[in-house]
């Protein structure tokens, strides 16, 4: 499912309908260019599982929880990561569980210490905006495009 989302505003819109079409357990995996939207994005997810205050880019601290939400929400920020081993370290593993959603953008960056994402996003930008492809990798990834109105 390719579609093309014309602003920022419109990016968060995606992001609130995305999280009303997910299930709990879900992996999203986020690609794009730096400055594509993926926290943006996942600003959009917060907010439409229920969260009204600030939401930023883990670049640093690689992990932000969002764990007093009905749906508990998990977003990685990999950018920085030094080694996929650290992932191990700070307890990886944890944080992937049936109750949560986890969102990690730059998932090549912990490759072989990830779990396979149950939807892959690719934010691309264009000239009206930014293309966003939806690619399931699991049952549950491919519920959550048709409900938002994909094949």
């Amino acid at each position: 499912m390719v579609l093309i989302v014309k602003d920022e505003d419109a990016l968060v819109a995606l992001g609130r309908s995305l999280a009303g079409a997910c299930d709990r357990g879900l992996v999203i995996y986020l690609r794009g260019e730096l400055g594509a939207g993926k926290t943006t994005l996942t600003r959009g997810v917060a907010r439409g599982l229920g969260h009204e205050a600030a939401v930023k880019s883990p670049t640093y601290t690689l992990v932000e929880p969002y764990a007093d939400l009905d749906l508990p929400l998990y977003h990685f920020d990999l950018y920085r990561l030094g080694n996929p081993e650290e992932l191990e370290f700070m307890g990886i593993r944890d944080y992937f569980n049936a109750d949560a959603l986890v969102v990690v953008e730059w998932p090549e960056r912990g490759a072989g210490f990830l779990p396979p994402s149950d939807l892959e996003i690719t934010i691309a930008v264009a000239d009206v905006g930014r293309e966003v492809s939806l690619v399931p990798g699991s049952e549950a990834g491919a519920q959550c495009v048709q409900k938002l109105g994909g094949p």
